[in-house]
């Protein structure tokens, strides 16, 4: 294996250093490395001393995959992370070729993992996590999945696999009683997350979990947190971990980055056991890089600009209800990424008083519920760099910043456009 494995680390390597200077995130380097050793991931991973946390749902994988590697980093641990996007085996395996030995060594003590819904399985089956952590299951992507209960199933299955820690969120109605409809294993230890009820249900559309109707007598909420959200205050939050309270920094205003950042520490606490210091949490929130397009706040010849990625219903409605009033310069756009928008019909757009631009292969699809809406729209252009070039000519607001709603493919595309061209993996968000 030696030989193959230098030979794909090489060859990875110069794909990797070939996408760089195209200016472009792609999965092809990981692609090309596991063709030319199908076992250089699963291999590479089960060499790091304390094993693998896997963190998967609808929303919020890449956010908590960075706040839990920063708190992680805080308790003095070397972790290999793969970048937001990144969450199938060939992003991951791309994101391995930078840190690897060419003999396929990786000088980390642990692994954070963002792990694709779809993939979920097969993962668990090559990475075997000792740790799951479980965000949420929502309506997402139903041209992958379908229906909430297929990607329950799909999650259960990663959850069976932890060996020694499952982390849930306790206000999701699909896991706050997972752990009881998978079976049990030895020496697996089980813990909750989530939020005083007061926030909760404070949240316009609460938060978000996709219906789950007839087959549970676990009501959301319900269960003992381990870490829960008690305070809320724009980008602020405070955590009660085992009774001591702490304030941590989120990346944007909302309940649903307060339930990442208690999900973050939760399986930080679950992980780390004895060791686990609950200050290093706000240590390490209170430093950390927001993750591309989730609540980014871009600076633009002089301008900042608000990034809000909208994935799928939950997404934007979440972070449309987060907003601090209706924002004087907002944009859209979005294109194939988001196959069929017929869900916009479900979505209160009621935080919007105008839309000033909308662009991207969708457009149309959003302008047309914007005028049933009576949502004025100022313009209407496919050609995204046009349409961005109008937005941004735009005399700078008197009140707050410009805000961009994009899809994800957009997000991309526009960030790189702007000159913001750092990679990121070759995965679903």
């Amino acid at each position: 294996m030696g030989l193959r494995t230098a030979t794909a680390v090489l060859v990875g390597r110069a794909v990797r250093v070939a996408a760089r200077l195209r200016g472009g995130g792609s999965a092809i380097p990981g692609n090309i490395a596991l063709k030319i050793d199908p076992g250089f991931l699963e291999r590479t991973i089960a060499r790091i001393p304390d094993g693998v946390v896997a963190v998967s749902g609808s929303n919020g994988k890449s956010t908590t995959t960075n706040m839990l590697a920063a708190i992680m980093r805080q308790h003095g641990l070397t972790v290999f992370t793969n970048p937001s996007g990144g969450n199938l085996p060939q992003g991951i395996a791309s994101a391995l070729l930078s840190e690897v030995s060419v003999s396929g060594r990786l000088d980390s003590d642990i692994a954070i993992l963002e792990v694709d819904e779809g993939y979920g399985t097969r993962l668990a089956e090559l990475l075997k996590p000792r740790t799951v952590l479980l965000l949420n299951i929502q309506i997402d992507q139903l041209n992958r999945y379908h229906e909430p209960d297929r990607v329950a199933a799909m999650l259960g299955r990663v959850a069976a696999s932890a060996t020694e820690g499952l982390v849930l969120n306790r206000e999701d109605n699909f896991l706050v009683d997972l752990d009881q409809r998978i079976p049990a294993r030895d020496g697996r230890a089980v813990s909750f997350f989530g939020g005083v009820p007061a926030l909760v249900d404070a949240a316009s559309h609460g938060v978000a979990s996709a219906d789950r109707f007839g087959d549970s007598t676990v009501a959301p909420g319900s269960r003992p947190a381990a870490v829960e959200v008690v305070a809320l205050e724009g980008a602020r939050a405070a955590l009660d971990i085992d009774g001591t309270l702490v304030s941590v920094k989120l990346p944007a205003r909302g309940m649903h980055y307060a339930l990442d950042a208690a999900g973050a520490a939760a399986a930080a606490r679950s992980v780390l056991g004895d060791r686990f210091k609950p200050e290093l949490v706000t240590r390490a929130l209170d430093t950390l890089e927001t993750v591309y397009g989730r609540g980014e706040l871009l600076e633009v010849e002089g301008e900042q600009i608000e990034i809000i990625m909208m994935k799928n219903p939950a997404s934007l409605q979440l972070n449309l209800d987060s907003l601090e009033g209706a924002p004087e310069q907002v944009f859209m756009a979005v294109d194939e990424g988001t196959p069929d928008p017929s869900w916009i019909y479900d979505i209160d757009f009621s935080a919007l008083d105008h839309v000033d631009g909308i662009t991207g292969s969708k457009a149309w699809q959003f302008a047309v519920r914007f005028g049933y809406l009576g949502i004025p729209v100022g313009s209407v252009d496919l050609d995204v760099k046009a349409a961005l070039k109008a937005f941004l000519a735009l005399p700078a607001p008197t009140t707050g910043h410009k805000v961009m709603i994009l899809n994800y493919e957009q997000m991309m595309l526009i960030r790189k456009i702007l000159g913001f061209k750092e990679l990121e993996g070759g995965g679903q968000p």
